[in-house]
C-alpha cells in the first residue's frame, strides 16, 4: 500500500494559506484508492483481526463436537480434532505468507486463478460463495432454535427463520469489518459463555436431560466408536466445518491495517478456538454419552438451555452477520473492482452493496427453510466446500511460491514440504467426495425419520433434532 500526503487549498492554485487542509490518501492493490468521506477498508488492527477470525470459526461448528465424538469416540475425536486443527492451521498460515506476496489478492477465487485459470478461479469462487451462504444460512437455523428455547415454541419455526432472514440482513449491511469487529468481540464472548455455562452445567447435574429421568443413570460415553462410514466421515466432516473459516481470512487479512500482524492475530485465534473445542467437545460428551443434544446448548435440561440460549443468541447473530458480511462482500468487490465506486458513496456503490447484501441473504434463508437438520448442514457444508477452503488451495500456494526456485536446488525440508503439500490436496480431495456422501446420507436418514425435520416446518426444532 503506497500512501502520501495531498494539499487543497480554497484558493489559488500553489497558495497555502491557514485555510489549506492535510488529508491522508491510501491506493491499496485490492480497494484503490481509499479517500477521506468513503468507507474506510483497511481499519482493522490484528486484536480485531483476531476477533474477527476467532468469531468465523467459533460458534455453529462447537456446538456439534459433543455428538461428533458420540460418533466417533472420545479418542478418535480427540486426535482427529487436533489433525485437523494443525493442517487448518498451517493453511491458514500460508494464507498471510501469500496474501504478503501477492497482494492483489482478495478471496480464494483469486488464488485458483493464479493456479488454474479462470476455471480455477470459478471453482473455488462457487466453493466460498456456496460455503458461507450454507453456514449463514445454519447460523439462522441456529438463531430459529433459540427463539423456540426462549419462547417455549411461542410460534411457527418457519416464522422464526424468516425473523432470523430480517436480523442478519439489517446487521450484515454494515459496510466495513472495521464496524463489525466489535460486534464480533461481542459475538464471541457470548458463544464463549454460553458453551462454557452448558459445559459447566452438564458437570454439575444428575443426568443429562434427554436420558431417561427414572433409575440409576450412569453415561454411556465411549472411547472408542463403532460408526459406519458414512457415520465417520459426516462427523469429520463436521470437524473441518469448524475449521473452515480459512476462506474468510483472505478478505479478512485485506482489511488489515498491517498485514504483517497476520501470524499474531493467527496464533491467538487457533490457541482460543482449539482449547475451547477440546474443552466443550470432552467434557459434555464426557457428562452425556449418547444422550447428548445437537446443537449442545440443550444437553444440561430445560432451564438452562434457556439460559444458554439467550447468552449465545448475540454470537449466532453476529455469526449469521459476519459470514453474510463477508459473502456479500466477496460478490460486491468483484463487481466493482477497479471502478471508483468501491471506496465512494455513490448511488451505484450503495445499490449494488444492499443488493449483494439481500441477495445473500435470501438464499441463505431458502437453504436454512429446506435443509432445517442442524447436523446436515454443517457436516455437508464442511465436507463440499469446506475442504476446498482450507486444504487443497493452500497446498497449491506453496507449491505455487516455491516448486521453481527448489527445484533448481532441493533440500531436505523443500522435499518434505512437497509431499505435505501433496498429502494436503490428496486427502482434502478424499475428504470432500466421501465426506460429501456422508453427509447426504445422514440428511435423508433424517427427512426418513419419524418426527425428522421438514422443509419450511412448523415444528418445534429446540429438542434433540
Amino acid at each position: 500500500m503506497e500512501k502520501e500526503l495531498k494539499r487543497e487549498s480554497s484558493t489559488q492554485p500553489g497558495v497555502v494559506t491557514e485555510e489549506t487542509v492535510l488529508h491522508r490518501v491510501e491506493h491499496d492493490e485490492v480497494f484503490g484508492e481509499i479517500k477521506e468521506g468513503g468507507p474506510d477498508y483497511r481499519s482493522v488492527g490484528w486484536i480485531g483481526t483476531a476477533g474477527l477470525m476467532i468469531k468465523t470459526q467459533i460458534g455453529l461448528g462447537v456446538l456439534s463436537f459433543p455428538s461428533v465424538f458420540d460418533t466417533l469416540g472420545l479418542i478418535p475425536g480427540v486426535i482427529l480434532l487436533c489433525v485437523i486443527a494443525g493442517i487448518t492451521t498451517w493453511s491458514n498460515y500460508i494464507v498471510g505468507t501469500f496474501k504478503l506476496n501477492h497482494r492483489h489478492v482478495y478471496g480464494v477465487d483469486d488464488v485458483g486463478q493464479m493456479l488454474f485459470g479462470r476455471i480455477g478461479k470459478e471453482v473455488l469462487a462457487v466453493a466460498f460463495m456456496g460455503f458461507y451462504i450454507m453456514v449463514t444460512g445454519s447460523a439462522m437455523l441456529s438463531i430459529s432454535i433459540a427463539f423456540n428455547a426462549l419462547s417455549n415454541h411461542g410460534t411457527c419455526t418457519a416464522g422464526f427463520v424468516a425473523v432470523a432472514f430480517v436480523l442478519v440482513f439489517g446487521l450484515s449491511c454494515i459496510r466495513t469489518l472495521g464496524r463489525i469487529m466489535w460486534l464480533a468481540k461481542i459475538g464471541v464472548v457470548a458463544i464463549i459463555a454460553a458453551v462454557l455455562t452448558v459445559t459447566i452445567a452438564v458437570s454439575l447435574q444428575e443426568r443429562p436431560a434427554l436420558a431417561p429421568q427414572t433409575g440409576e443413570w450412569k453415561s454411556d460415553y465411549k472411547l472408542v466408536g463403532n460408526p459406519t462410514f458414512a457415520e465417520a466421515i459426516a462427523a469429520i466432516s463436521t470437524l473441518i466445518f469448524a475449521y473452515a473459516g480459512t476462506g474468510a481470512f483472505f478478505p479478512i487479512v485485506s482489511e488489515m491495517r498491517d498485514p504483517k500482524q497476520y501470524p499474531r492475530a493467527l496464533a491467538v485465534c487457533q490457541t482460543v478456538i482449539t482449547a475451547v473445542f477440546l474443552i466443550v467437545g470432552i467434557v459434555v460428551y464426557y457428562y452425556c454419552g449418547s444422550y447428548v443434544a445437537s446443537p449442545a446448548l440443550g444437553s444440561a435440561g430445560a432451564n438452562i438451555k434457556k439460559v444458554a440460549y439467550g447468552i449465545a443468541l448475540p454470537g449466532l447473530l453476529v455469526s449469521g452477520v459476519l459470514l453474510a458480511h463477508v459473502s456479500s462482500k466477496y460478490v460486491f468487490v468483484r463487481m466493482l473492482r477497479g471502478s471508483k465506486h468501491l471506496t465512494s458513496n455513490s448511488f451505484t456503490h450503495w445499490a449494488t452493496w444492499l443488493g449483494c447484501s439481500f441477495a445473500v441473504c435470501l438464499i441463505a434463508y431458502i437453504f436454512a427453510s429446506a435443509i432445517p437438520v442442524f447436523n446436515g448442514i454443517v457436516s455437508l457444508g464442511g465436507a463440499l466446500f469446506g475442504t476446498l477452503l482450507c486444504f487443497q488451495p493452500m497446498g497449491g500456494m506453496w507449491l505455487y511460491d516455491n516448486w521453481t526456485a527448489g527445484r533448481k536446488a532441493p533440500t531436505l525440508r523443500w522435499r518434505l514440504m512437497v509431499c505435505w503439500c501433496v498429502f494436503v490436496i490428496v486427502s482434502g480431495t478424499f475428504l470432500m467426495i466421501a465426506g460429501t456422501y456422508g453427509a447426504l446420507v445422514g440428511i435423508v436418514d433424517s427427512y426418513n425419520k419419524v418426527g425428522g425435520s421438514a422443509a419450511w416446518s412448523c415444528a418445534d426444532n429446540s429438542g434433540s433434532t
